[in-house]
């Protein structure tokens, strides 16, 4: 996997047939869900079948999510799939405090992932992202935050959005992916809206179905300007002069070099 995943897809727990897919879809993180997408008396049932299917290596990184983690499965979802060759990652939804993760950390060494969902979420953001070294980045999950914010407009999360990209910045974590986007039809609102998402610093998005795939990976990869653009920067900063203008007026310092540096690796994600 790339240093830099753009891609995260999510299958339901309960159709080994469908994770068998994803796969194999080019996603660069598969997420097997045993929870949103898994009804109550299935759940059993998903963790045995993702349990059996993840026993071995995957051609691709797959993360678990669990169920919640105050609810009653989610110390039988941990145990039954977190020494498993399969699972490169637990993601743990809404978690609402350090202690969450920390505990959860307790019980495995896996790499954690909180998701973000609530009021309470957000405002502890920071503690969350740096809850525990095993904690490897935090992301929202806007479904469940938009209900408990009586939010009705999406530019009403920007300010949440926010939040947790600097959260994650500032605990040292990687940019945060976007929530999924749910009418897997809109993909030209889809790329709208990972257009917005990048703007407020965000890196790669979760998917639910492959065909939002390719429209996230043009979202978030680099354009050939802003290729070009990199590779004059990166080659100015070679001549160790130090800050500097570039011959179009365009001020160079370390901050902005390191984000050229950025846009080269992301082009050359393998």
């Amino acid at each position: 996997m790339s240093a830099f995943p753009l891609t995260w897809l999510y299958a339901p727990g309960d159709r080994p047939h469908v994770v068998t897919k994803a796969l194999s879809s080019g996603a660069d993180v598969v997420v097997v869900d045993l929870e949103d997408a898994v009804a109550p008396d299935r759940k059993a049932y998903a963790r045995a079948a993702t349990a059996e299917l993840l026993s071995g290596p995957q051609p691709v990184p797959v993360h678990v999510r669990v169920n919640a983690l105050d609810g009653p499965w989610a110390a039988q979802d941990v145990r039954a799939v977190a020494g498993l060759d399969g699972v490169a990652g637990l993601r743990l939804p809404k978690v609402t405090s350090a202690q969450d993760v920390a505990g959860v950390a307790e019980r495995t060494a896996l790499p954690l992932f909180a998701l973000l969902e609530s009021a309470l979420g957000i405002e502890r953001a920071y503690a969350v992202a740096a809850a525990h070294p095993s904690l490897r980045g935090i992301a929202l999950g806007e479904s469940d935050l938009r209900a408990d914010l009586g939010v009705r407009d999406d530019m009403g999360l920007d300010w949440c959005r926010s939040r947790v990209v600097v959260a994650a910045r500032a605990a040292g974590l990687p940019p945060p992916p976007q929530s999924v986007h749910p009418d897997i039809r809109d993909l030209e609102g889809l790329s709208a809206s990972c257009a917005h998402g990048r703007a407020l610093g965000f890196l790669g998005r979760a998917a639910i179905h492959p065909r939002q795939l390719p429209v996230i990976q043009r979202a978030y990869l680099p354009t050939p300007a802003e290729l070009e653009q990199a590779e004059t920067i990166v080659k100015a900063a070679m001549t160790d002069l130090g800050a500097q203008a570039l011959p179009d007026g365009r001020f160079v310092d370390a901050a902005v070099v390191a984000a050229a540096r950025r846009t080269l690796s992301l082009a050359d994600r393998s």
